[in-house]
């Protein structure tokens, strides 16, 4: 299946081995070739994945809030720099 720039996409099910170990077989992958992995569990059993970079980028304050938003968020983060002078 091709992705996005003409990239291979491929979707493999595959076992956690002993050890918290994953293999993954794909005979129409090169060796040595560059490739992403995602891995996402299917039992729902497996804890929380950390947080990643776009989760915490979504957390930030949007750029669609308005005026008097950012109004207060700069107005409570100056707050905060002023009580470390103290």
């Amino acid at each position: 299946m091709q992705g996005r720039g003409g990239a291979m996409t491929l979707h493999v099910k595959t076992r956690v081995l002993p050890g918290n170990r994953i293999e993954v077989t794909a005979a129409n992958l090169r060796e040595g070739e560059d490739v992403e992995v995602t891995i996402r569990s299917l039992s729902g059993n497996a804890a929380s994945p950390p947080r990643g970079i776009l989760d915490y980028l979504d957390s930030l304050p949007s750029h669609h809030k308005t005026q008097q938003q950012w109004d207060e968020y700069e107005r409570q983060f100056q707050q905060e720099r002023n009580s470390w002078d103290r």
